[in-house]
């Protein structure tokens, strides 16, 4: 008796359980490479931690506690393979706008509202998710997902030019607003700290030349920090990275009264979204060039348990982080454990090594970030969208200039906002061309004389929103018969319905008649539920309009 064949797990639908798919995929290299790029992902979140939680108005180890159990949960429900979430800046200022009227920063207060709005905010992805509302974001196209991503890098890298120069930091953190100030300190350069800097980002790139195994980017952080000690052994000219309470996250519960949930939740769907908008765009953009093909819904539900989980063990609203995941995909992570690891790998640091934290020079991270920004921008991507049309050069341009300009979740609005508008302008325009009685069906040859006849061809759907434009190229036949090729409709609304109508009457009146070549079956159904078609004409090549 034959046995019935084993289904493959990589290609069976595991709906919430995304880690059954990979987990058994998991190899001896694989597990390596994933335990290598978690590692670096956790050196990386330490200052960046920091710096999120201190944008967000809490004490500086929330930011680490963010990196933990949100990430582990994002880890194993969610979509993306490369993604790794945690805290983010966006969220950060958006989180601290937020609250900042209902409670003073810092304070226990403070605290217990942020954890609330992380709550309420993975509830409302966590609901999307389950009503299978992802696909909201394919309104993210390719050009917008390569505008973002390359604007967002060269923000990264602006961000860190005060640190990778040895200049104070900078007070706004708009991309603009950056350069003035750089200038005016321009000659408070410090040569110790750019020059660590420069030997943080030679080492890395010699590591993925030569020994693209090898944990490069640790290993430059070493370095480098060693390097720093020796010049600078006082700590007085090099920052080093700011030191954070040694602990687990402990726990956290939101309150969820009448009064909280009706201050914070317009707040929570709003950055929910945001959340929700900024990690798809992330996870498209890895995507693209990894090949793996993504369930946006169960990313909704992966953020949402990750939202919902890091509010009762300290961690603040988190999402997809752009250069997080830039990292982890650069140091070729294999699966999302790599990302598991990353979280894993922060306690220890936590409970032993956070003393050791106060060594680490900043310059080094700001050159890792600087080479990790390089390589986000899709040059690639750039290009084909700049050659391909003026429609797709014009959304990414849209999208990579409001991005420097305005706050970060907004350039993605307005990316989404001009694709939909050049989209309606193509489909409101279809093409009307001309063309000629030879290239219709011998029958209406036939039927019609050549020296009578109009023929064109419309290249578009017959919907309410392209009947003007189609119209007004229509009034340009004056031949009593008129040949519409009708192959490229693919979709005929009541308006369009009229438009055949008035255009038959207008044939009608010529003595001549209104024909439809190649026209769709399901046209052809339409037309005759009004009476436009007889029963026995959709047999033939052509249809003619009666009135």
């Amino acid at each position: 008796m034959t046995s019935p064949p084993r289904r493959n797990r990589s290609t069976v639908g595991w709906h919430g359980l995304p880690f059954l798919q990979w987990l058994p995929q998991q190899t001896t290299r694989s597990l390596r490479i994933d335990a290598i790029a978690g590692l670096t992902g956790a050196v990386l979140v330490l200052p960046q931690g920091v710096a999120y939680a201190l944008l967000a108005g809490l004490p500086p180890e929330y930011g680490l506690y963010a990196a933990i159990v949100p990430v582990i949960l994002a880890a194993l429900f969610g979509s993306s393979r490369q993604m790794v979430s945690g805290p983010v800046a966006a969220l950060s200022i958006a989180l601290f706008s937020t609250l900042q009227p209902f409670a003073d920063a810092g304070s226990s207060e403070f605290i217990t509202l942020a954890m609330t709005l992380t709550f309420l905010a993975g509830l409302f992805q966590l609901l999307l998710g389950l009503a299978r509302l992802g696909a909201l974001v394919e309104l993210v196209s390719h050009s917008v997902i390569t505008g973002f991503t390359a604007g967002a890098a060269l923000i990264i890298a602006a961000s860190q030019l005060p640190h990778a120069l040895g200049l104070a930091q900078i007070e706004s953190g708009n991309f603009l607003a950056i350069w003035p100030q750089l200038i005016a300190r321009f000659e408070a350069i410090e040569p110790t700290a750019l020059f660590i800097t420069v030997f943080t980002v030679v080492i890395c790139l010699v590591f993925q030349r030569w020994l693209p195994r090898w944990p490069g980017m640790i290993v430059a952080i070493v370095a480098a920090t060693l390097l720093a000690a020796w010049l600078d052994p006082s700590r007085e000219i090099v920052q080093r990275v700011t030191s954070v309470q040694a602990g687990l996250p402990p726990l956290s519960t939101p309150d969820l009264s009448l009064e909280n949930l009706r201050l914070l939740t317009p707040g929570a769907i709003a950055l929910g979204l945001l959340g929700l908008v900024q990690s798809i765009a992330i996870a498209r953009a890895i995507a693209s060039r990894t090949g793996q093909r993504l369930d946006n819904n169960q990313e909704f539900i992966g953020q949402g348990l990750s939202n919902l989980g890091g509010a009762f063990f300290s961690g603040f609203i988190s999402s997809g982080s752009l250069t997080r995941s830039g990292l982890n995909a650069s140091a070729g992570a294999c699966s999302p454990l790599a990302a598991l690891f990353s979280a894993l790998f922060l306690v220890p640091i936590l409970l032993v090594a956070s003393p050791l934290l106060k060594y680490m020079p900043m310059p080094a991270i700001a050159g890792q970030l600087l080479l990790i920004a390089f390589k986000l921008v899709d040059w690639k991507s750039i290009r084909e969208s700049l050659t391909l049309s003026r429609s797709e050069a014009t959304v990414l341009l849209i999208t990579f200039l409001s991005t420097l300009i305005v706050a970060l979740e907004f350039a993605i609005y307005l990316g989404v906002l001009a694709s939909l508008i050049l989209y309606l302008r193509r489909t409101t325009r279809p093409p009307v061309v001309e063309s000629d009685l030879s290239q219709a069906p011998l029958t209406i040859q036939q039927v019609v004389e050549a020296q009578y006849c109009d023929v064109v061809r419309i290249d578009g759907s017959l919907f309410f929103g392209a009947c003007d434009s189609i119209a007004r190229r229509l009034e340009r036949c004056e031949q009593p018969d008129l040949v519409i090729l009708a192959a490229g409709i693919n979709f005929i609304d009541l308006n369009g319905i009229h438009l055949l109508q008035r255009q038959a009457r207008l044939c009608h009146a010529r003595g001549g008649k209104l024909h439809l070549a190649w026209i769709k079956p399901s046209v052809v159904a339409r037309l005759q539920r009004v009476g436009l078609v007889g029963d026995a004409q959709p047999s033939g090549p052509f249809v003619a309009i009666t009135l």
